[in-house]
């Protein structure tokens, strides 16, 4: 048996009765037991979990076991440590439950009003993270956000003078050594994309309410023939976005032509206020058509495409958002993108005389 020592009591333990806190353990409990049932979600192939065996008695426990005990931090807090030795104590449904693994407690007390991250990258075992707030009810969970199985939980609200528990688990019965940082999420500023001047304009019809895209919408506009926008300039200005159209959101997609050079290549960089994609499409049928290669661009974030060719053939290009509904949720919604192309540079043959008689 691991011996746990309590420090002093914090402010939670001041002001909840041990009833309260017996009732909320029942409550936990009961509600893992309910959201058991089947929510619809397959569960990740992860692997094995490694249950602790035989601990020796001589760990040191580094944080709080429980909420009673949790250790204080300060924003933004960055902290290390392992949960082999600690209880297991909690377990909330985010989508997985059944968890066995042992886990840590921290607690901060928001001083303003702020959208909060808490982030376990670089963890060395399959993590699980939650947070409560000072009355004890769950405000934000994650187990999976990270490709291994790392957890973060995004823009988390926090108010003011409100004391926050953050419960660092594990999946299965996994445990082990964990990293955490805390701290205040500080949006960035929005991106806007400026049309350089002497570029060529898309000039699609504004996006409005049941828009149908008669302009550049490509094989997804059959009812208009499909209708491709040439792409022959060097740098190209359009604009994209989102509506609604029989209450249903759809997504504008610009389908155009691009002529290979004589180098054999046609080279694209393009940049956009919000996330989108560049695919290349082959072949080209409308019935039979894909993605044949693909490379994701903004917001105010530069990507590239070199799209292989014969000489003076046509290539199919794309343009859409990555996301298939508007960011902020409303029923139109448009931004702007640039795309360059690495078109060869005009010459013109002149004699020497030609050339003195420009300065004259």
């Amino acid at each position: 048996m691991v011996s746990r020592t309590r420090g002093k009591s914090s402010l939670l333990e001041r002001n909840l009765t041990m009833r309260k806190l017996l009732t909320f353990a029942l409550m936990l409990t009961l509600v893992g037991s309910a959201m058991a049932i089947d929510l619809g979600n397959e569960r990740p192939v992860k692997p094995a979990a490694n249950a602790p065996q035989n601990l020796p008695n001589d760990i040191v426990l580094q944080g709080g076991d429980t909420i009673l005990d949790a250790v204080m931090v300060t924003l933004p807090a960055n902290t290390t440590g392992t949960t082999a030795g600690y209880y297991d104590d909690y377990d909330e449904v985010c989508p997985y439950t059944s968890s066995m693994s042992p886990d840590v407690v921290y607690t901060f007390v928001a001083t303003d009003d702020m959208i909060v991250e808490v982030d376990l990258f670089g963890s060395t075992y399959d993590t699980k993270v939650y947070v409560y707030d000072q009355d004890l009810a769950l405000i934000a969970c994650n187990d999976d956000f990270y490709p291994d199985y790392t957890s973060k939980i995004e823009d988390m609200p926090v108010i003011s003078g409100v004391q926050y528990f953050v419960v660092v688990d594990g999946y299965g019965s996994d445990f082990g050594d964990y990293i955490m940082a805390i701290y205040e999420f500080i949006p960035p500023p929005p991106c806007v994309i400026d049309c350089p001047y002497g570029a060529v304009q898309e000039n699609e019809p504004p996006l409005a309410i049941d828009y149908e895209d008669a302009w550049n919408g490509g094989c997804n506009s059959p009812e208009f023939g499909n209708p491709f926008q040439p792409f022959y300039s060097s740098v190209f200005c359009g604009v994209s976005g989102f509506y609604l159209n029989g209450g249903s959101n759809f997504r504008d997609t610009d389908w155009f032509n691009i002529t290979i050079q004589a180098s054999g290549t046609a080279e694209i960089t393009g940049d956009a206020e919000e996330l989108m994609w560049m695919f290349e499409l082959g072949p080209q049928d409308c019935g039979s058509v894909g993605v044949v290669q693909q490379v994701g661009i903004g917001p105010c974030l530069e990507g590239s495409i070199t799209i292989v060719g014969t000489p003076g053939t046509n290539v199919w290009f794309w343009m859409g958002p990555q996301e298939f509904a508007s960011p902020d949720g409303s029923d139109v919604f448009e931004f702007d993108y640039v795309l360059r192309q690495n078109l060869p540079v005009a010459t013109e043959d002149h004699s020497w005389t030609d050339v003195k008689a420009l300065f004259d």
